[in-house]
Parts: C-alpha cells; structure tokens; sequence
C-alpha cells in the first residue's frame, strides 16, 4: 500500500502568501475530513484575520460618537456682519431717489442758498450758500435758462474718502461767468424754519413772512424770498452729479440747472 503524504504548494510569486492542500489521487477522504478541504484561501493559524476587528472598532466608535452627539448640545452660532452696518450720519444719503426737491432761498440781497431734500419733511442732504445774491438769480432766470456748475478739486485722503455732498468748497460758475466761491454748511435753526415753512408747496416761489427778531435784517439785506421745485437727481459718477428742475406742466426744458462736479 503506498504511503500517503501530504504535499503543501507555496506561492511565492504573490505577496499575498497562501497555502494549499494537495492530496494524492489514490488518497480515500473521510467523512470527518470532507468539510476541512475547500477552495478557500488557507490562513495561517498563529494569524487572526485584522478586517472584522478593524470594522467592530469603527463601528464601536461611530457608536460613542452618535452617544456623545445625543448628550451634549452645541450652541447656534449666527455671524455677525458689523461691516456692513452704515454709520448714522451716512444713512440718507444712499436713500436719496432719483426725484427730490429742491429749494432756493434768501434776502433779496444776501446770498442764495439751495437745500435739496428727499422728500418735502425731510433734514437736507445738502446745503449750499452759493456765491450770487437772490436778486442777482431772479433776475438770470427771468432772462432765460440758467447753469449753475459748481467745482471742487479732488484731494487725495489717506483714510476713507469722502462723499461729494460733504466737500466743504466750490468754485461757482453762472452760465460760464465765475461767480466766486460757494460753501456747505450746516442746516440751522433758520433753514428748518424756512423749510417748515414752505413744506406744503410742490412748486412755486414766493416771499416768506419775516420773523420778528429779523426784522432788522430784512431792512438791510430785503425780505425773504423763495423758488421752490422738483428736481431731477442725475449721478454721473461718485465725482459728479447734476439736478435738474422740472417744470410741473412737464413741458419744455428745464430752466434751471446745477451740476456739481469733483476734478
């Protein structure tokens, strides 16, 4: 009776090493060793396979996490965007609409000043104390069109530039003639008084009754009078705009004209 061996085939040629079985063809399996032999790769027995310990760690550690996540609560953060909030005296002029009104105003012998509003109850956005007198612009308008430019040189600022309304000093032209230098100023207690006064007209001019402290001024500088209109807002760039006044039948072109310009 030939002796049965057992022969063992090692690959070497793969990295992954594994062990067969061979068995001679005149070898008789038993019952006991039928379930051992299989096509299955062979594992070395002083080796325990890493892939199942490997996925019960990760899944034992998804558990904790899942626990952990259930017990603590984390707070809801909301950013905050403080550089996008506008300061206060900056906040009506990016309000101001394409229609606002405007109003000239002064004696007949001071200067005029113009005070464009966004609407007829509002604080100004802008004030100017132009270079002519009152009776100097009744008298160029009764005549014909008016332009009114008005320059300022462009400063260079080492921090945040500054808005256009907010230049302190112009260079006044009148229908091409330099008329001298017009200012911005602050609204006093007079403007308000003035505009409060004539709030109620969408278009006109007229004469303002004299307050009984002024009654000395008006003897010297003429009383009060006032234009007031609807104007249209035409902004070129951040260094220029133009406001033109808009007849209220909506006929013809507009008699008066004031651009500000920033060179």
């Amino acid at each position: 009776m030939i002796k049965q061996e057992q022969l063992t085939f090692r690959r070497s040629s793969s990295s992954c090493r594994s062990t067969r079985k061979i068995l001679p063809s005149t070898y008789t399996r038993s019952s006991s060793e039928s379930g051992d032999v299989s096509d299955k790769l062979l594992v070395r027995r002083d080796s325990s396979p890493a892939f199942p310990r490997l996925a019960r760690t990760r899944n034992s550690i998804s558990a904790l996490l899942r626990s952990l996540l259930g017990v603590i609560s984390f707070p809801i953060i909301v950013p905050t965007c403080r550089w996008l909030s506008i300061p206060t005296h900056l906040s009506i002029t990016p309000s101001l609409g394409r229609k606002v009104t405007g109003t000239l105003f002064g004696h007949r012998r001071g200067h005029v000043s113009f005070a464009v509003q966004d609407d007829p109850r509002s604080e100004p956005v802008l004030l100017l104390e132009l270079a002519t007198s009152t009776s100097t612009l009744v008298k160029e308008m009764s005549s014909g069109l008016v332009r009114i430019a008005l320059e300022c040189e462009k400063v260079a600022a080492r921090g945040r530039p500054i808005k256009l309304f907010q230049e302190p000093n112009w260079t006044m032209y009148c229908n091409g003639r330099k008329c001298g230098y017009a200012v911005s100023r602050e609204c006093g207690e007079f403007d308000r008084h003035v505009l409060r006064t004539v709030q109620s007209v969408s278009a006109g001019a007229g004469v303002i009754p004299t307050e009984d402290n002024r009654k000395s001024i008006v003897g010297v500088e003429g009383e009060m009078l006032y234009m007031r209109a609807r104007f249209e807002r035409v902004v070129g760039s951040r260094d220029s705009e133009a406001f033109y006044m808009m007849n209220p039948d909506g006929t013809g072109g507009p008699e008066l004209s004031i651009f500000l310009l920033r060179i």
